[in-house]
């Protein structure tokens, strides 16, 4: 059974899809960006500050559905500049102090709306 999950203190989708949809016990958390929700626009401050927000944006929708940064089990991590890759991790970490997910990350030509980091995750219910 598909079901979507959708949350105010996460910006709304800026195309057809949904923020996230559960299937069986796994959450697919859709791509973030760091957009922060209450403006619409992206986190000022460059990649840290954008990679902070797009994790905050993933926390707000996994909590949203019962969930927290512990029950990721997988990230994709996109960045416009694999030169970011070290001040990405170093936010990245943060999120993810022990037992981190297993993760993708690599850089892409351009993302949505000009943001230097998307992440999408896949998390599991106990």
């Amino acid at each position: 059974m598909k079901l979507t999950v959708s949350t105010t203190n996460a910006p709304a989708a800026i195309g057809p899809y949904s923020q996230a949809v559960w299937a069986g016990n796994t959450l697919y958390v859709s791509g973030q960006l760091g957009i922060v929700p209450s403006t619409g626009n992206l986190a000022e401050g460059g990649i840290e500050s954008q990679a902070k927000q797009a994790l905050e944006n993933i926390q707000n929708i996994l909590f949203e559905a019962g969930l927290t940064m512990a029950d990721v089990v997988k990230t994709t991590c996109l960045l416009a500049d694999i030169k970011d890759f070290a001040a990405f991790n170093a936010v990245y970490a943060q999120f993810f102090p022990t037992d981190a997910p297993a993760r993708s990350a690599f850089a892409v030509r351009d993302l949505p709306k000009g943001a230097l980091t998307e992440i999408e995750v896949i998390a599991c219910k106990g």
